[in-house]
């Protein structure tokens, strides 16, 4: 064991997740099990500039893990992304005692993370944090699996009444950069076309298999659309095909922030429990 840490912060950083409050609970009770000081950071970086900290104990994380969001609150720091803030952060790191950091959020949180331990000798450890699923290396990240259920559960709703009136229904989900959500939802609802960044759109192809269900008289198709795809979300993808079918009932479904909300699964819930617990021990080793 690192007997030189003594004090530990955690905080959550950039978009929140279902399951970050498991993992901040899984982080102080590892913490105090082996005998740190444990400071709960609010607003990510940005509160650690501005020294929004405080002492957690056992307490202080009773009754979180079925909870989504972060009980930390969450923020963007630009300031942050600049060497001076950095310097701040350091310097109020230094005043706190606090020997090393524990980051939950995505890929811009590990980025920071990663600028500031090398710039500062900080031990920095990340938790995987992001309903994106986009980190490098990462089978499953926190709160991916709770938010592509609960796409799912509103595209099975949807579909529904897609199919009562004989429409065309573009739903668009998260994912500006990676397209998990797209495709683990448009697989597990039966989605005829789905739409990822990581793949080119080939439009022609579906208003070629859109114009053939026209002919049967069954105009009926199901597009997941990742907000970050090649040809501009779903309401680009709806312009499109109403100006090649013009007969066709086209609506639009943005699925937005509700993928970020919600009680976490079973899977979330122990995926972070799990890497609260690793990260801790990881930084006394």
């Amino acid at each position: 064991m690192n007997k030189e840490i003594k004090k530990i912060g955690v905080l959550t950083s950039g978009g929140d997740a279902p399951g970050m409050n498991a993992a901040i609970r899984a982080v102080v009770r590892t913490g105090i099990y082996f005998g740190l000081d444990v400071f709960g950071i609010r607003r990510g970086f940005q509160g650690l500039i501005e020294e929004d900290i405080f002492q957690m104990d056992s307490r202080s994380v009773a009754n979180i893990i079925q909870r989504g969001g972060t009980m930390l609150k969450t923020a963007r720091c630009k300031e942050f992304y600049e060497y001076e803030g950095r310097k701040k952060a350091y310097e109020v790191l230094k005043k706190k005692g606090i020997d090393g950091l524990v980051i939950i959020g995505g890929d811009g949180s590990f980025r920071g993370a990663v600028n500031f331990s090398q710039e500062f000798d900080i031990p920095c450890i990340g938790i995987a944090g992001t309903i994106d699923k986009d980190i490098q290396g990462t089978d499953f990240t926190i709160g991916f699996d709770t938010a592509v259920n609960t796409a799912v559960e509103a595209i099975d709703k949807i579909r529904d009444t897609m199919e009562a009136h004989d429409r065309i229904f573009i739903i668009e989900v998260m994912g500006r950069d990676a397209g998990y959500i797209a495709l683990h939802s448009g697989i597990a609802t039966g989605a005829e076309n789905i739409l990822i960044p990581e793949r080119k759109t080939d439009m022609n192809s579906i208003i070629l298999s859109l114009q053939e269900k026209e002919r049967r008289k069954k105009l009926v198709n199901l597009i997941v659309v990742a907000e970050g795809d090649d040809f501009g979300g779903a309401n680009e993808v709806s312009k499109f095909v109403k100006e090649n079918i013009p007969a066709a009932e086209v609506r639009v479904c943005i699925l937005g922030h509700i993928q970020r909300g919600g009680a976490p699964s079973c899977m979330d819930r122990l995926i972070a429990s799990r890497m609260g617990y690793q990260a801790v021990e990881s930084l006394l080793k």
